[in-house]
Order: C-alpha cells, then structure tokens, then sequence
C-alpha cells in the first residue's frame, strides 16, 4: 500500500496532464540544463537498521520511562489542560504520561497520507517508501560567489532561493524561508516571504509555526491561493508546519500553539527534536536518541488527544557536537547511525519520517559536498519520506547559499536515478545475451544497435558535474564545480517564469496582504 502510494501519484500527475502547467515547468528547465522530469521518487531499497529487537525495544523502553519518569515541559497553558483533561499528571508545566496512552494516541496517526498544493500535479505522498526532497530553510545569512562572503538575508535573495526551488524538478516542497529576510520587520516578514513563496512556486508549502497570527495568516493565504473554500481546505491536507522542541525535554508556547491551529484545520504537523548529543542530549547515541523520541512522541500523543488521525510526522535532527569546540557537527558517522536508529523507530510507531541534508561547512567545498552526501544517505537508508535542507544548506544552517543548492541538487538527481527500477533490470534486454554474442572478445559496444537504442537514456547525465578529462577541462576554461554552479544559477534566474495562478486569487492575496499589513501584522514580543 505505502508503495502503491507514491507510484500512484507519480502515475497520476502523468496521466491527468502531459502539458499544462506541468509540462511547462518541466520544459521551463530545458532552456539552461537537462534534468529529470518532476517524479515522486520511491525507495525499494530495504532500510538500513543497526538496531536489533532488543535494541529497538531498549529505546522505547528508554522514551517511555522518560515520559513515565521525568515528563515533559509544555510551556503551553492549552496543552497542559489538554493533557490534564487527557489524565496525564501534571505539575506545573512539567507533563508525565503513561506508555499505554501514549501508544494509543499514536497509534491514531495515519501511516501514509497526501499533502495537496494549489497546483494538483504537484500532489505529494507522505510515508511508505515515498522520498521527497525540500529546499534549505530559516539560514539568517547567505552566501554567493559574486558577493564573495557571509551577508544577512534579504527579500530578493529569499525570492531567488524559491525560484531554485520551483526550477528544479528533484526539489518536492517549499520549505520555510530558504533564507531569513532581515530586512523586512519580522511583524510583517511572513506576509511578503509567504506571498512570494506561493507566487514564485506552485510546490507544497510550509508554515511556521511562531504564534496565532502567523499561523492563522499562512493558512488563510494559502487556501487563497489554491481558490478553495473553507471546507475544501479543511477536507485534505494542503500544506504543513514543522517544530522543533527546546531540548532537552521542553516545548514551547508558540510553536505548539501553531500546532493546534494547523490539526484543528486538517493540516499536517512534523515534530522534529533538535537534540545534539553531548549538548542538548547524552553523549551516547542510544540516549539521545530515545531523548528525541520522548520529546516528539509527547507533541504528537498531544495532536491526536485533540484531533484523532490527524497526519503527522516524526523527524529527526540527532547529531552531536565537537567536544573540543562545542560546536555542532553534521554529516558524521554518529549522525548517520542515529538516523537510521530513528528510522527504525518511526517505523516501529507507524509514523512517516523527516530527516535532514545538512553540513558544517563554511562554503561550498569538498567538506559541504561530503558532509551533504552523508546526511542525505542516510536518509536513504533510513527509509525517510521528508527530507529537510536537501539543497542549499552550509555553516549547520546558518547560511543559504545559491551554489551549494545547485551543487546539491545534483546529488539529489543522482539518488533518484540510483532509485529506478531500470537501473537494475534484470529482463532478457538487460541481460543482453545477443549483444555479448555480437561483440564477442574482439569488438566493442559503442556502435552496436543495442547501444545505439538506448544510449541516450542509458545512463545518468550531470548537470553539474564535468567528466572531460583534466587537458579537456583546462582547455575550456578550468571552471571548479562551485563556478559551474554559480554560472547555472544565473542561467536559471534569466530564464525563470513563474508559475501561472488564477488572477482573481492572486489579486485577493495582494488585498489580504495589504489589509494585515495595516493591522499590523503579528507581534514580535517573543
């Protein structure tokens, strides 16, 4: 079923429309660079799972007691008279609940559902063997080759970030902000980023969740968008919220309060522990993460007490510091164990997963791409179905760069490719007998007709990548791969065209823009 639906969607967007607002975005990239069509990528490969039975149930076992045991704080006054109604034991703010209703809520939450954007082709599945790459999200700093150093975000370089997002098609979901606006005051930045979030993209949207008003505007902006009635946009998930909980053990106020917003309106919440072992959690990787499935597994025992079946994800965000400089460090082997740890886990509670591609590096260099590579394999192992930050992150999120997306993205590709069944077919063409038998041990292959059918699609094309030979290479120019990059982005740029949108919405959502402005947008008190 999981399997069936990612494949049915893909299938599904190629049937309903070959043309339209879906060919032309897939034509849009074909005037700069070659890239694979839009698909939902399906992962048939069998997850990696270091953990044994005993493993897994010493870590549930851990995450249970810490919730039996030590509890939670909800710093949320809702939430605690939630969970009082819900008979947990409440001192304070610090919530302890027992295991058994903790399954039970759990156990509420669907496997598999869709998140529906306003463009229906661009319809994603969330969990079973589905893998969905976001872009970069929240860096207050950016990074390019022009400027040649770290500046604080702005709106133009925010926008351009979704342009990236919308232009490539191995790019699932519009994340939060690819880059902190810091010059827009922050009680209006979520109205202009949103509106040029659902201008320049068509792709699944996310909001943050930092209080009513910014909660409440996202929503209403992008049912604006899609033209849905109130009942339409409540009837099937249209877009989602991450949070992060305050490790070690603590959620805060605005976060859950958004949450409760988005459930009580049928949208989707992923609840995602930024737990940094040595840190934020135990230096033992085990302990950190049943810290981060404590912390997660609270907020969504919440979520379905309050709306049963609402969708939600577990992420993961468990890596570990430099015990020498107590900076945070991604991309290790701890980090890559603990996702796959995690992986087993969410599959353990039924739950779609979210993991990261993130790095701790400064620029774009060997150290980002490896790093990169790491956490995004990971993913893969894991069986992760959203994946956070897949293009575009540098310095562990502080900074946003345009190469590093593009470089990125042609990581991404390649897992997609890595994914097609094609790739590993074992048909009486693939084994290609007859092509043995015509070559013999005297000839070559190039110019058979069995090649000659299938070369063009036979194997991978880079983008990015330059695989001439070092003479070839110096010739035309010697170009490093972050100058290639830097070079495609600009190319896209000149080219980009925004997706189309029906005039009337987005003339309501310029009106719905300008009116919130005047209210005064949302506090900035906290």
């Amino acid at each position: 079923m999981p399997n069936d639906l990612a494949e049915a969607a893909t299938a599904g967007a190629r049937k309903r429309r070959s043309g339209g607002r879906a060919g032309n975005a897939a034509r849009r990239g074909t005037a700069v660079m070659e890239q694979m069509p839009w698909r939902i990528p399906v992962n048939h490969d069998r997850p990696v799972e270091p953990l044994d039975e005993a493993g897994v149930q010493a870590i549930h076992d851990g995450a249970m007691r810490i919730l039996e045991e030590i509890g939670i704080e909800f710093l949320n006054e809702e939430a605690v008279a939630l969970f009082r109604a819900a008979g947990c034991t409440v001192n304070g703010t610090n919530i302890r609940m027992g295991r058994d209703w903790v399954m039970e809520m759990v156990g509420r939450a669907p496997e598999t559902f869709t998140i529906t954007p306003r463009n229906p082709d661009r319809v994603l599945p969330i969990g079973g063997t589905a893998l969905l790459f976001g872009n970069v999200s929240s860096p207050p700093n950016y990074w390019d080759m022009e400027i040649g150093r770290k500046v604080p975000g702005t709106r133009e370089h925010c926008a351009n970030l979704f342009r990236l997002t919308q232009h490539f098609n191995c790019i699932h979901f519009a994340g939060g902000y690819p880059v902190e606006p810091v010059d827009i005051h922050p009680s209006v930045r979520h109205l202009d980023v949103l509106f040029d979030k659902l201008t320049i993209t068509d792709k699944v949207a996310h909001a943050y969740s930092l209080g009513r008003e910014r909660v409440e505007d996202a929503m209403e902006m992008v049912r604006i968008a899609g033209g849905l009635s109130e009942e339409e946009f409540r009837a099937t998930p249209r877009m989602y919220t991450n949070i992060n909980s305050t490790s070690p053990l603590k959620h805060d106020q605005p976060m859950i309060d958004g949450c409760l917003r988005m459930i009580r309106r049928g949208q989707a919440v992923v609840v995602t522990p930024f737990t940094l072992a040595g840190a934020m959690a135990p230096v033992t990787m085990a302990g950190a993460v049943a810290l981060s499935i404590a912390e997660a597994l609270s907020a969504i025992a919440l979520f379905q007490w309050v709306s049963p079946g609402c969708p939600c994800v577990i992420g993961t965000f468990t890596s570990n510091v430099d015990m020498k400089s107590g900076a945070p460090a991604f991309g290790t082997p701890e980090y890559m164990r603990a996702t796959q740890m995690t992986g087993q886990m969410a599959r353990f509670y039924g739950l779609p997963m979210r993991a990261s591609g993130v790095c701790a590096a400064n620029v774009p260099d060997g150290q980002a791409m490896w790093e990169t590579s790491n956490s995004l394999w990971s993913a893969v192992q894991s069986r992760t179905n959203m994946v956070y930050h897949a293009a575009g992150w540098l310095e562990g999120g502080l900074i946003a760069s345009p190469e590093k997306f593009v470089m990125d993205c042609e990581v991404l590709q390649m897992i997609q490719r890595y994914m097609e069944p094609e790739v590993w077919a074992t048909g009486v063409d693939d084994i290609a007998l007859e092509a043995i038998r015509e070559v013999g041990s005297s000839g070559h292959y190039f110019g058979i007709q069995h090649t000659q059918d299938r070369y063009a699609k036979a194997f991978y094309a880079p983008f990015v990548s330059d695989w001439r030979n070092y003479e070839a290479w110096e010739v035309a120019g010697g170009v490093w791969t972050p100058e290639r990059a830097h070079r495609l982005y600009k190319e896209i740029l000149a080219e980009f065209e925004e997706p189309p949108m029906d005039a009337g919405a987005r003339e309501e959502l310029v009106e719905f823009v300008a009116r919130r402005k005047r209210e005064g947008g949302a506090p900035t008190d906290y």
